[in-house]
């Protein structure tokens, strides 16, 4: 390979890391063709951009960055496949939903590294963690639903009270002196 194909190449790379706040490096190695298509058609219904990268092309793009990805270069070996996505917790998902039924700790997909949330996440016993990590989304959904959660139980507190002193007005008028 050429050295403008190399630097060419290395800048598609840093910029699809600057395009996705999440990523991946999953070792996708050994999958047979019919494993790997199932599991790019996963990624495309789950909006997960996967790109199988050169170990050092990748390393140079980390280099290249503005953040420091030091920590993720001694996970630059064997096969390197890149799942980018928005959704931080989408990946982990799909490959436990993937390797589910799958009893061997070295099927693969096997995860490498992730960068979720601007925390690195390395070795494949990561992969729980990141799964479990709520997306921005559900976490607005959380904190939405503890706000109106107060507010609910004085609407209804205020519409049984009345209701119940109803009774009671009630009960006493009917009352005999």
């Amino acid at each position: 390979m050429k050295k403008e194909d190399k630097s060419t190449i290395i800048e598609q790379i840093k910029e699809l890391l600057q395009q996705y706040p999440h990523f991946y490096l999953m070792d996708i190695g050994g999958l047979d063709a019919e494993t790997t298509s199932a599991l790019r058609r996963k990624c495309f219904e789950n909006k997960v951009k996967l790109v199988v990268v050169k170990n050092k092309l990748l390393h140079k793009a980390f280099e290249a960055s503005e953040t420091d990805f030091s920590p993720l270069y001694e996970t630059l070996k064997s096969n390197t496949a890149l799942m980018l996505t928005e959704t931080g917790n989408a990946p982990a998902k799909l490959v436990k939903e993937f390797l589910k039924g799958n009893k061997n700790p070295e099927a693969k997909p096997l995860l490498k590294a992730a960068y979720v949330e601007e925390t690195m996440f390395v070795g494949a016993q990561q992969l729980d963690t990141l799964a479990s990590l709520k997306s921005k989304n559900e976490l607005i959904a959380d904190i939405v639903a503890l706000l109106q959660s107060p507010a609910k139980n004085v609407v209804s507190a205020l519409q049984s009270g009345g209701t119940k002193l109803h009774g009671v007005l009630q009960t006493l008028s009917e009352r005999p002196e």
